[in-house]
C-alpha cells in the first residue's frame, strides 16, 4: 500500500505508513528500506525545492551558491535514511538493496559527521576566546554543574527537580517530601564529579585507569550502597532486551576497554567519538549492580574535560532517544549514539 501510495505521488502518505509498519515489524530489512528510501527521497524532494525556489538568484556565482544551498538543507532525513539501511544490514547481510542504498547515501552522511564535529571544534575554540575573568562565565559554570547532576540523576529515575538538587547540594539538608535515598544519590554524584575534578583531572597526561573507574562509581554509590560501592557485579544480569557479559569476564573486559581509551587508535578519533564510544563500551559491559549510566557520563566527560571540551550534560527530555541510540550501537550501529551525543 505504501508503495501504491508512493507510485501515485502522495510522498507523505506513503512515508506515515511505512513509519507505521517498521513499528509493527521493526525488524523486517524491507520494511527499514522502503522506509530509509522513502526518507531519502523526502531529503532530495526539499533539496530539490530548496535550489529551484532561489534558481533566480544563482548567477555568476551559480556553482558556489548552490553548494551553500545544498549544504543548508536539513540532513536528518538523509542521516536516518543510511541510519535505516544500516539497520537493514545487519538484521540481513545479504539485502542488496539495502547494501546499494548505504553505498550510495554513506560517504554524503560521512561529510555531515565530520562537518558537525568541525562546527563544534569551532564552537569551542569561541568558548575559549572569554576570559576566566569574566564573571558570567563562572556562573555558566556553576549552572552548569547543578545541571549535570541533575540530569544525570534524573535519567535513571530521581524525581528530586533541578531546585531541589541545587538545594541539596548548597545546603547539605534534607529537601522535605523526597527520600533520602534520592538526596543522597545527589550527594553521591557530587563526591564523584568533586574527585573527577580534583583527581583525575590533574593528572590529565596520565593514562585512565580501571582504579580510577572504581573509584568514581564507589562515590557514586557511596552515600546510598557501600556494600556494592566500587565494586564490580558477582552475578548476571539483565537489561531491557540486552544481556550484559557474565560476572567472569568483567575484569578482563573493563582491562581492555581501558586499554583501548588509552591507546593511539583511539586518540587518532575526534574526543567527541572517542567518549561516545567509551561511554557505550562501559554500559554494555555494565560491570556494577547499579550506577553504570552515572558512571559511565562520568567517564565520558573525564575523556572530554581532559582534551578541553566542556562537559556533555545528556539532559532527562531525551532520556528516549538516549537509550534508543544506545540499543542501536548494542546491535552493530554506534554512529547514532556518537550524534546524539555530539548535540551536547
Amino acid at each position: 500500500l505504501a508503495i501504491k501510495q508512493q507510485a501515485l505521488g502522495r510522498s507523505k502518505v506513503a512515508l506515515k505508513l511505512l513509519k507505521h509498519a517498521a513499528q509493527l515489524d521493526p525488524n523486517n530489512a524491507v520494511i527499514l528500506t522502503a522506509l530509509g528510501e522513502a526518507l531519502e527521497k523526502d531529503w532530495d524532494d526539499v533539496k530539490e525545492n530548496n535550489l529551484n525556489s532561489r534558481q533566480s538568484r544563482v548567477s555568476a556565482l551559480s556553482v558556489k551558491k548552490s553548494s551553500a544551498l545544498k549544504s543548508s538543507v536539513p540532513e536528518e532525513n538523509l542521516v536516518a535514511a543510511e541510519s535505516l539501511y544500516a539497520r537493514a544490514l545487519i538484521e540481513n547481510p545479504q539485502y542488496q538493496k539495502a547494501t546499494k542504498n548505504q553505498r550510495r547515501t554513506r560517504p554524503v552522511v560521512e561529510q555531515f559527521d565530520q562537518q558537525r564535529l568541525k562546527n563544534i571544534d569551532q564552537k569551542v575554540a569561541r568558548f575559549y576566546l572569554v576570559p576566566e575573568s569574566n564573571p558570567g562565565l563562572r556562573l555558566v559554570k556553576i549552572e552548569h554543574y547543578f545541571q549535570h547532576i541533575y540530569h544525570s540523576n534524573a535519567i535513571e529515575g530521581n524525581t528530586l527537580s533541578l531546585a531541589q538538587t541545587r538545594a541539596v547540594l548548597e545546603t547539605r539538608i534534607a529537601v522535605g517530601g523526597k527520600s533520602l535515598q534520592e538526596q543522597n544519590e545527589v550527594l553521591g554524584l557530587d563526591a564523584a564529579f568533586r574527585f573527577l575534578n580534583t583527581t583525575l583531572l590533574k593528572g590529565s597526561s596520565a593514562p585512565i585507569e580501571v582504579n580510577d573507574l572504581l573509584e568514581l562509581h564507589r562515590r557514586v554509590l557511596s552515600f546510598v550502597d557501600l556494600t556494592e560501592a566500587g565494586r564490580f557485579r558477582k552475578t548476571q544480569v539483565f537489561v531491557a532486551d540486552h544481556t550484559p557479559p557474565a560476572a567472569e569476564l568483567i575484569p578482563q573486559l573493563m582491562d581492555e576497554l581501558m586499554t583501548w581509551v588509552n591507546s593511539e587508535e583511539a586518540a587518532e578519533l575526534h574526543p567527541i567519538e572517542q567518549a561516545a564510544l567509551a561511554h557505550w563500551k562501559l554500559v554494555y559491559i555494565h560491570p556494577f549492580y547499579d550506577g553504570n549510566g552515572r558512571t559511565a557520563r562520568l567517564l565520558m566527560n573525564l575523556i572530554l574535560m581532559r582534551v578541553g571540551f566542556p562537559p556533555a550534560i545528556i539532559r532527562k527530555e531525551d532520556r528516549h532517544l538516549y537509550y534508543e541510540t544506545l540499543k542501536t550501537a548494542n546491535i552493530g550501529d554506534v554512529r547514532p549514539f556518537i550524534r546524539f551525543i555530539s548535540k551536547f
